[in-house]
């Protein structure tokens, strides 16, 4: 894959966008399809050309990406009418970098292959941020070869890029990855709340903590956002309880204890419940805030 070939791309959101932008950026010419038309015209105003369905963009693209919201929504655009899988050429390539189920990666991954193409899940972790500047961290599952013919694309929108085993593999490390996201974001959060509470100034605080033991991505871009009343989403709410749905079913099938996950995840059901699905996940605080009836705010904040 030395050559840049034309890439297709499906799911046009607020990471799809991004990192559509990053391939066209890096010289790939792309052919793009969106649910929602108008998400469309930032990446055809920067040189795509739009597909009518995901067919299309199969027929047109030997590596087709999708990055949609959830596992029956990569089965649709996928294996359904019009789906990538009526026009996916015979030793094409379909990278899903949405974050769905590892049993339901390997069911396509085995429609594909009848279909002489391959399939590598390719999650992404980061958040929004990352997406726009290209330095996602990518985790992948899948066979080796197709790994590494690959990889000059994935390489257009992450900075950090590993092949972690076979099929479904990618996905399963984006499990581990979510366990340590949520977990961490409520510690952060329950934290400066605690902070709040007993009345320290916590923009010095935060200042202290960063430099120690207790830093971490989390603390630093996310606690640093909350703290300045700054809910806008790197990563949403309504995402994040999907994938804490994913943890949940993956645990119940191995009957897994996961005690710190099944705290965390009732914080972010309580979001959903307040209609904050939409907000970045550093909403969380809000679910505390309420129930210890103080804010966390710093000395930036509105």
């Amino acid at each position: 894959m030395a050559d840049k070939e034309t890439i297709g791309f499906i799911g046009l959101g607020i990471m799809g966008q991004p990192m559509s932008l990053n391939l066209i950026k890096n010289g790939y010419k792309v052919v793009a399809w969106n649910r929602t038309k108008s998400k469309t015209k930032p990446v055809a105003d920067a040189g795509a050309e739009i597909a009518a369905s995901p067919a299309e963009v199969a027929r047109k693209a030997r590596v087709v990406i999708t990055m949609v919201a959830d596992s029956p929504d990569v089965e649709a655009v996928v294996l359904g009418k019009n789906g990538v899988i009526e026009g996916i050429q015979r030793g094409g390539v379909l990278i899903d970098m949405s974050t769905i189920s590892p049993k339901i990666t390997r069911t396509i991954g085995a429609k594909l292959g009848e279909k002489g193409a391959s399939m590598l899940d390719a999650p992404v972790t980061g958040s929004s941020w990352a997406a726009k500047d290209g330095t996602l961290s990518i985790m992948v599952g899948g066979d080796g070869p197709v790994f590494e013919r690959c990889l000059p694309v994935l390489q257009a929108m992450g900075k950090r890029i590993i092949h972690i085993g076979p099929a479904g593999s990618g996905q399963s490390a984006k499990l581990v990855n979510q366990v340590l996201v949520a977990g961490t974001l409520a510690a952060v959060c329950e934290g400066l709340l605690l902070g709040a509470k007993l009345g320290v100034d916590l923009d010095k605080t935060f200042q202290a903590i960063t430099g120690g033991a207790a830093n971490s991505w989390q603390l630093e871009n996310l606690g640093s956002r909350l703290l300045k009343r700054d809910f806008a989403p790197g990563f949403a709410v309504k995402l994040m309880l999907k994938d804490q749905r994913l943890i949940n079913e993956a645990a119940q099938e191995m009957n897994l204890p996961m005690p710190v996950s099944s705290v965390a995840r009732q914080g972010f059901y309580a979001l959903g419940l307040r209609g904050l699905g939409e907000e970045g996940t550093q909403a969380y605080v809000k679910v505390l805030e309420e129930l210890g009836k103080v804010e966390v705010k710093g000395g930036g904040g509105d």
